[in-house]
């Protein structure tokens, strides 16, 4: 068997679907001998000229439109055959492609990074961590809680940087100004930052719907999940863009697969308002797996409505304890009791 045959084999799994493309093969060669030569199916006259194609199957020529309407009794049963083959071809090339994707919407998508001073796992929560703008890192609430010390492990101020020790922006004039910077730098989470501020129309930067999107089409291209979110919400709610629904999903999908937990969220609860509890189940248990606690409660509740069973709950409260083992330290956990905007579960 040639290197070809085989990879034909192995692609064809499906036996009905290997019949299918065969035969729409086997009909595209002989067919494409008549186009190549330009040869009409009628009275077998050759030329340049002759380019009057079947409207319908596209796949013979006639010389003139009285050589095609004398032609076409005979050709029917051969047209209909390939619109059907064309047809059953398209349908099983469309099967195919959506099982890829939500193979690939349903995989589990990678943790975040750790934090690069306690190189704990970083918490999903947005009050967990903190995006530093004189070094670009993003730290734990933990870290940029924790006391500073020098050299010779006396406490300092800690209105510096707990990773480069950059002293923390004295204005908010000051701390646009260093985002503006790290934008230059082409770092997602300024541009991304940039763009929030855009659409909220704070730090001194006046409203433009447009310019966050911009900056977050920016941001997404740079591998930000979260700017594909936003996208998202843009179009779900028809900020600087015409409510466009489908968009909106395709948005979440795209921010879910890069492991944005909201937009997970967010497909969830869209599978479970159409009715498609178990897609919606697979949803909400990705999201527990990444430590969103809401879901939890929500696979809760389907449990409690006959939509789940109980190992998937008992499943879900596992993921979840595993994600808080990740996550947890002492701490992270001083931080979030002196400060409110510092929890991180």
């Amino acid at each position: 068997m040639s290197t070809s045959d085989k990879i034909y084999t192995d692609s064809c799994k499906d036996s009905d679907a290997c019949d299918v493309i065969g035969k729409l093969e086997k009909m595209s060669t002989v067919d494409n001998e008549v186009n190549d030569t330009s040869v009409c199916a009628n009275c077998g006259k050759e030329g340049s000229d002759v380019n009057n194609i079947c409207n319908k199957c596209k796949m013979v020529k006639y010389c003139n439109a009285v050589c095609k309407k004398v032609h076409k009794k005979k050709h029917k049963k051969d047209c209909e055959e390939y619109q059907r083959l064309a047809a059953e071809k398209q349908n099983e090339e469309l099967r195919i492609a959506a099982e890829l994707h939500n193979e690939k919407l349903f995989k589990q998508p990678p943790p975040k990074d750790d934090c690069p001073i306690c190189f704990l796992r970083l918490p999903t929560l947005q009050t967990g961590y903190r995006y530093m703008t004189c070094c670009g890192k993003v730290i734990c609430s933990g870290c940029a809680h924790a006391p500073i010390y020098d050299n010779q492990g006396n406490e300092v101020d800690n209105q510096k940087c707990s990773f480069c020790r950059t002293p923390k922006p004295y204005s908010e004039k000051e701390a646009v100004k260093r985002m503006k910077e790290r934008v230059e730098a082409n770092d997602p989470h300024a541009i991304y930052a940039v763009g929030v501020f855009y659409r909220e129309g704070v730090s001194g930067i006046i409203q433009n719907y447009t310019k966050a999107l911009e900056h977050w089409h920016r941001a997404a291209e740079l591998g930000h999940a979260g700017a594909y979110s936003s996208i998202g919400y843009a179009y779900n709610n028809g900020q600087g863009v015409k409510v466009d629904k489908v968009k909106a999903l395709h948005y979440w999908e795209l921010a879910a697969m890069g492991g944005s937990v909201q937009s997970r969220c967010n497909l969830g609860n869209n599978e479970a308002n159409a009715g498609n509890m178990d897609r919606a189940l697979k949803h909400y248990m990705i999201a527990v797996r990444s430590g969103d606690a809401y879901t939890v409660e929500v696979i809760q509740e389907m449990y409690t409505d006959g939509y789940a069973i109980k190992d998937d709950y008992m499943e879900a409260l596992r993921s979840y304890q595993i994600y808080l083992g990740e996550v947890k330290s002492p701490q992270r956990d001083k931080a979030a009791a002196a400060r409110d905007d510092y929890r991180y579960y």
